[in-house]
């Protein structure tokens, strides 16, 4: 998430002159790396040259991010009762407290909350492990690992520093549960990233008419191709929901449940905002798939 809001920051800061040039002084480097147990990565990203960020979130597993009509509404799993526990139970329960994840109390009863939500709906696998493992992201860290990557990425700056060396081009990946492995190769720019790149933002999509408002919305925030976090659509002559602010979401709530072929026209372009895109956006056009009823 931090990662993703950063990429886009430093791609909007990029400037162009009067010849549609970019200013060198406008690009920011970013050094990013990361761990998750025995595996690792370093990446040297120039914004608007190398491949950024979001060009490989594809590569990534999406994060558990659960819409807020999804956890709400239609719960299908274990982590949907959790969040739901964690996000709405306990503003209900504690409107001026804070949760503290940390707490052994708190987590024990955001844990019979999930436990007995899941009851109701008949969702098996709610367990105490998961969630402290859904409520504090937890990841796997090993001491190596960390101690490896953290080097690669400070190779890079030195680099980037002194022009001592020539940089990564532009990925570098380490594995080291059986055995040591390491690979350095060029990921390569995605012309049709939503951040970076070149082609056109318009994607066509093809919808059943009876897909609900709420279905498109949870479809966005778990597809793998663009990981949204907390979606709102605004159509071409009306917000159709909004996850904020609190008023504004309520009084757009009722649109949930509606099908989308009530809403909008066939064709019409829907305007997609998220946390994840910072200042950018992602714009839909909608075809209703007339096989389908």
């Amino acid at each position: 998430e931090a990662r993703r809001w950063l990429n886009s920051i430093l791609i909007g800061m990029v400037q162009y002159d009067n010849d549609g040039e970019m200013d060198p002084d406008s690009l920011i480097p970013l050094i990013d790396g990361g761990t998750e147990g025995f595996r690792g990565q370093a990446r040297l990203i120039i914004p608007k040259i190398t491949a950024c960020f979001e060009c490989s979130l594809e590569s990534f597993p999406p994060q558990k991010m659960f819409p807020l009509c999804t956890i709400a509404e239609t719960p299908r799993m274990p982590e949907h009762c959790i969040a739901y526990a964690m996000m709405i139970e306990w503003e209900k329960e504690f409107p001026s407290k804070k949760l503290d994840k940390d707490s052994p109390d708190d987590m024990q009863w955001v844990y019979l909350k999930a436990l007995e939500r899941a009851n109701i709906y008949g969702i098996e696998g709610v367990t105490y492990f998961k969630t402290m493992g859904v409520v504090k992201n937890i990841i796997p860290a090993v001491a190596s690992t960390n101690a490896i990557i953290s080097a690669a990425c400070v190779n890079e700056a030195f680099k980037l520093i002194t022009f001592a060396s020539q940089s990564v081009n532009n990925y570098y990946m380490y594995m080291g549960k059986e055995g040591c492995y390491s690979h350095t190769f060029e990921y390569q720019k995605n012309d049709s990233c939503l951040v970076c790149g070149e082609d056109s933002k318009v994607i066509p999509i093809q919808l059943s008419r009876t897909l609900c408002l709420k279905e498109l919305i949870s479809n966005l925030a778990e597809d793998k191709k663009y990981q949204l976090k907390k979606p709102s659509i605004v159509g071409e002559n009306k917000s159709l929901y909004m996850q904020a602010p609190p008023a504004l979401e309520k009084s757009l709530r009722h649109n949930l449940e509606e099908k989308l072929s009530n809403l909008v026209i066939d064709g019409e372009v829907l305007i997609v905002t998220d946390p994840m895109l910072s200042n950018m956006s992602l714009s839909i056009q909608v075809n209703f798939d007339s096989k389908k009823p």
